[in-house]
C-alpha cells in the first residue's frame, strides 16, 4: 500500500523565528502559524476557527526565516507532519506533540498588504549562503471559474 505524508498550509505567523544551530552547525528554526477558517452555519451565520500550527525549517531555510520573517507575516508552507515524542521531567509522563516539518517556505504578503518579496526556500535552496531565488510556479490544474476562451494571451489588457 502507497503511502502520502504531505501538509500544505497557507497562513501568518504568530512569533518571530526561533534559530539555533545543532552541536554540528546546521541551522533549525521554529515558527508558528495561524490558519483561519471561516464557513456559514446552518443558519447562514459566518463562523471563524483558528487553527495553530508548529512548524520547524532546516538548513538554508532556517536561516532565510530568521532573516526575512517576522510575526504577522504571511507564508505558504509545503511540508510533512511529524510526531515528537518525550519524557515530561516533572511529571516522569511520557508526551506527544504533531508538528510539520518544512520542506518549502514561501513568503506571502502580509496583512499590511505589503508584497512578499518574491522569496522562496525549498529542501533545494543554496547552501552557499546565496540569496533565495523567485520561485516560479507552474500552469494552474484543474478547472477555471473563466470561461473556455474567455482570456487571450495576445490582448494586451490584463484580464484582473
Amino acid at each position: 500500500m502507497a503511502n502520502l505524508n504531505k501538509v500544505l498550509l497557507l497562513g501568518n505567523l504568530t512569533r518571530d523565528p526561533e534559530l539555533r544551530y545543532t552541536p554540528k552547525g546546521t541551522a533549525v528554526a521554529d515558527i508558528g502559524v495561524a490558519i483561519n477558517r471561516v464557513w456559514n452555519n446552518e443558519q447562514n451565520q459566518r463562523q471563524e476557527e483558528t487553527t495553530f500550527v508548529d512548524i520547524t525549517l532546516w538548513g538554508r531555510q532556517a536561516e532565510i526565516a530568521q532573516q526575512y520573517l517576522t510575526k504577522g507575516r504571511g507564508v505558504f508552507i509545503e511540508g510533512r507532519l511529524q510526531m515528537d515524542t518525550w519524557e515530561d521531567k516533572a511529571s516522569g509522563q511520557k508526551r506527544s506533540k504533531l508538528k510539520v516539518v518544512a520542506e518549502s517556505l514561501q513568503f506571502m504578503p502580509d496583512g499590511k498588504g505589503n508584497a512578499g518579496g518574491g522569496f522562496s526556500s525549498s529542501a533545494g535552496a543554496s547552501a552557499n549562503g546565496s540569496a533565495p531565488r523567485s520561485q516560479h510556479s507552474a500552469p494552474p490544474q484543474g478547472g477555471s471559474s473563466m470561461e473556455e476562451g474567455g482570456f487571450n494571451e495576445d490582448d494586451d489588457a490584463i484580464p484582473f
